[in-house]
């Protein structure tokens, strides 16, 4: 099932994360597609804030992951850029993350290449004309409910 999404603001971008981490249990996965700037990182803001983290919560890309925990959730966001590949991602806890129930946000997945479930869901951010504005589109894997 795929939705599509136009945003025009942080607040929208938040509100539409919100509605999102409703659905959202233990072990999913959440792929992150766009170029920089596009999004990636409001939308896991508000996802963060929807599942009860608290504190600041920014982009993973000089350590690769960070850990948030809220309301008996872990939320595990990931930014795979600078890595090489599946060997890569497993070294960094993987597998660790999902046997612990973690929702996980991942930036750049293809690195993680077969990795990724097929249930995982797949965000793409693009940019529209004015500044916050942007389109979102929302796909579930083919088992995701």
């Amino acid at each position: 099932m795929t939705d599509s999404f136009e945003v025009n603001s942080v607040e929208e971008t938040w509100e539409l994360a919100r509605k999102f981490a409703e659905g959202l249990k233990p072990g999913d996965v959440i792929c992150l597609e766009g170029d920089l700037g596009a999004g990636k990182t409001t939308f896991t803001q508000g996802l963060a804030a929807a599942l009860g983290v608290s504190g600041r919560v920014t982009s993973p890309t000089f350590c690769i992951v960070q850990e948030h925990s809220g309301e008996g959730k872990l939320l595990v966001h990931m930014d795979l850029y600078r890595l090489h590949g599946e060997e890569d991602v497993e070294a960094i806890g993987w597998e660790d993350y999902l046997a612990r129930g973690a929702i996980m946000v991942v930036e750049w997945p293809e690195r993680a290449g077969s990795l990724i479930p097929n249930n995982a869901y797949h965000i793409a951010f693009r940019y529209r004309e004015g500044e916050e504005n942007r389109s979102i589109r929302i796909e579930s894997g083919s088992l995701a409910s």
